[in-house]
Parts: C-alpha cells; structure tokens; sequence
C-alpha cells in the first residue's frame, strides 16, 4: 500500500503574514520616504512632526560622504521611520501637494489672463479691472501694449513677462 502524504497544516497566520517580497519593498518605501525627506531644506521639514531621532538622523546624513556608508544609514533611516506616525506625515505631505496644487492653479489662471489681455486689448482691461478693482489700470494698459507690439515684432516677450509680474503682484500671490 502506497504512503498517504499527510494533508498540509492549514494556519490562519500563514495567510495573514506578509511575504518576505512584500516587507522588503515596504522597507524600500519607508527608505524612500527618508531620502524625500532628507532632500528637503529644513524650513519644509520643520513642518512633519518627527521625533528627535529622526531628526538627528536626517541631520547625520549631510555627513556621510561613502557610498556602503549612506547605503547603511538610509538602512538605520528607513528602520526609525517605521516607529514615526506615518498617518501624520502623510497628511503633511498631502497638505503640501494640495498647496502646490492650488498655487499652480492660480498661475495657470494669470497665464489665461496674460494672454486674453494681450490678444484683446483695452476690452479685456474693462474685464479684468471688474474683477479686481485694486489693479493699476494705466500700468496694465501700458504693460499689454508693449506685449502686443512685442508680440508684433517678434520680439522676445519681455513685455508679457513684466505684465504677468504685474499681475501676480495685483493678486498678492
């Protein structure tokens, strides 16, 4: 009679395990998220809520110039951010990306501006002066014709550049 092979142990905490592949790529996320966070200057960095170690990690990382060196310590880096609240951060990040997001926004809405102001004149003036009435009016008069003789001529916008500076300045962003 042949040998039955015993039927595998079925265990519920198999399956809830990650594999070894899955927490090494987490590992290299959280590394990642360290070298995001090194590379920036302190100012945006002040804005994450970190604990002292990491920090002082952050800070070490300037110092290290060998390559296997940096390689390990990004190692130490990835291990001490696990113990950080990463709910936290990544609302920070959040935060930032939504910023960058409404301050891009509002660039594209001057550049739209710009160059309604330039291709229609003295009418798109009357418009933008409508809707914001703290505007220099002779200044952005004076400013869109020299666009638009630039734009003639062929010139290099100068002209657009300094009416899109205007612009900005009389939106305060």
């Amino acid at each position: 009679m042949p040998k039955q092979r015993p039927e595998p142990f079925e265990n519920d905490e198999q399956e809830e395990r990650p594999s070894k592949s899955q927490l090494k790529r987490e590992m290299h996320a959280l590394q990642a998220l360290g070298e995001t966070l090194i590379a920036m200057n302190p100012a945006e960095r002040a804005k994450f809520p970190l604990s002292d170690d990491m920090l002082r990690a952050i800070e070490e990382t300037a110092r290290i110039r060998s390559h296997e060196g940096r390689r390990r310590h990004m190692q130490y880096v990835g291990k001490l951010i696990r113990k950080e609240d990463l709910v936290a951060i990544q609302s920070v990040f959040d935060a930032i990306e939504q910023e960058k997001e409404q301050r891009d926004h509002a660039f594209h809405r001057l550049e739209k501006w710009r160059d309604r102001l330039v291709d229609e004149g003295d009418s798109a003036v009357d418009l933008f002066m409508d809707e914001y009435p703290n505007g220099d009016r002779q200044a952005l008069r004076q400013l869109v014709r020299n666009a638009r003789k630039e734009r003639e001529q062929g010139k290099p916008p100068t002209s657009s550049r300094k009416l899109f500076k205007h612009l900005r300045d009389t939106l305060a962003l």
